[in-house]
């Protein structure tokens, strides 16, 4: 019998199921036995409980044996507080459903899948490359549940309108777009804008975009040190200089810039997007949903996020976007551990994420489920997203966040130069970093 590419496809992966299902069953123990439809597991997450909740009993409508989660959502700003007030209590729960860059003051309490259990050829076979961030000296600290990666929205009719054909693939391309569509008035008052950037108050998704910039250079934002703790990468003097992102993310505020093209007087970036007042919004792809819904005129389409142009001799260039990807976590101090792995191996099958995928419009988390292709134009440009997504260990988001956005605000308004308020950046993040894990 002849059988086509997503055949086979198809049958490798569930072959690749199957034996990863084996070697738990053999070598991973857990203190509870049951069946999957004896034991109800608890998961804390900061995961949408809504989506969550309405993926999991269209799953159950399909097992032979339904599994029995009890989802809570938590408030991302107060997760590590509560999560390790409950752990020190013993009322923790059996997993944990968070981003990635959200993991790292969780290490301690968090029991790692063995390699002997889900080796790391399999599992990079089976996911996509930033999935890689889990793994650790024990084993991987999650599996990955979705991705969100960010892309840009541009708005057709401006493009149109004042004769461009193309949207830019390039940051560099964004020069000659401002001469085209960003407009201004007698007073030099911005009217429509081309780019929304330089500013932390009203640019929407600034922390991940910043991080974008920096990890298409080759910074990874964060790295393991020496000493086994988790540094910063905030460094003028690198080789993987953050200097020139900081630069291009800036100028578009500059008044003095040919690239002036945003100020913090204007509305948030999002909100000019949806008024046909800026051409391009940097925004996940699950807000494809939400920019529809509220501006069901607006005539816009999607596109990768543009990246840095490759340099010759330059070899840290690296082609990425950030991508906001869940993970599931087992606890150490959970009685429940291997039926909660078992669970998890379920709710993150490829087939089963499908009814998630579907509903939330995301891209797979799975290289298989990419493979197989799919018809949906946006989602064909939301699965090239996914496979270059990029994330890093962070301490505190919100932290990082004001951290950036204070070292954007020193530049912008001229109380440091760019060397300097990196540098103070990365000391203040190095702080930050410690204290999470200590």
């Amino acid at each position: 019998m002849n059988m086509s590419k997503f055949q086979i496809i198809v049958l490798a992966f569930f072959v690749v199921c199957i034996v990863t299902g084996v070697i738990f069953f053999a070598t991973y123990k857990g203190s509870n036995s049951g069946g999957t439809d004896s034991v109800s597991i608890s998961i804390w997450g900061t995961f949408p409980a809504d989506a969550f909740t309405s993926y999991l009993n269209k799953l159950n409508l399909t097992l032979p044996k339904r599994i029995s989660v009890a989802y809570t959502q938590k408030d991302p700003g107060t997760f590590s507080q509560e999560f390790n007030t409950a752990i020190s209590r013993g009322r923790g729960p059996d997993a944990i459903l968070i981003p990635a860059d959200m993991i790292l003051p969780q290490m301690g309490v968090i029991t790692p899948v063995p390699y002997t259990t889900l080796d790391q050829g399999t599992f990079k076979n089976n996911f996509i490359q930033e999935g890689e961030i889990y793994f650790s000296a024990n084993g991987t600290l999650a599996i990955p549940f979705t991705i969100d990666p960010l892309v840009m929205y541009w708005n057709r009719d401006l493009f149109s309108a004042y004769g461009v054909a193309t949207y830019p693939k390039y940051w560099d391309e964004f020069s000659a777009l401002n001469k085209k569509l960003t407009i201004k008035d007698d007073n030099g008052n911005i009217r429509k804008a081309t780019i929304a950037m330089g500013d932390f108050s009203n640019v929407s998704n600034a922390r991940e975009l910043l991080a974008t910039l920096m990890m298409q250079l080759g910074n990874p934002i964060t790295v393991l040190g020496s000493d086994g703790t988790t540094v910063s990468t905030f460094k003028a003097t690198s080789y993987n200089d953050p200097t020139p992102a900081i630069n291009f993310f800036t100028q578009f505020v500059n008044p003095n810039s040919m690239n002036y093209s945003w100020n913090r007087s204007m509305s948030d970036s999002k909100t000019a997007f949806l008024s046909g007042d800026l051409a391009t919004y940097f925004g996940f792809t699950s807000e494809l949903a939400d920019i529809r819904a509220k501006n069901p005129n607006l005539n816009f389409d999607v596109a990768e996020i543009p990246q840095a142009r490759p340099v010759t001799g330059n070899t840290h260039i690296v082609r990425a976007t950030y991508g906001r990807m869940y993970g599931l976590s087992l606890i150490s101090s959970s009685p429940n551990q291997n039926i909660a792995y078992q669970d998890i191996l379920i709710l993150t099958d490829p087939t089963n994420m499908a009814i998630l995928n579907q509903a939330l419009y995301l891209p797979p988390a799975n290289r298989y489920a990419i493979a197989a292709g799919s018809n949906d134009p946006y989602i064909k440009v939301f699965d090239v997203a996914a496979l270059v997504s990029r994330t890093w260990f962070d301490a505190d988001q919100s932290k990082s966040y004001s951290i950036m956005g204070n070292m954007i605000d020193s530049v912008t308004s001229g109380r440091k130069g760019v060397g300097t308020a990196i540098n103070d950046a990365g000391d203040q993040y190095d702080v930050i970093l410690r204290s999470s894990t200590q």
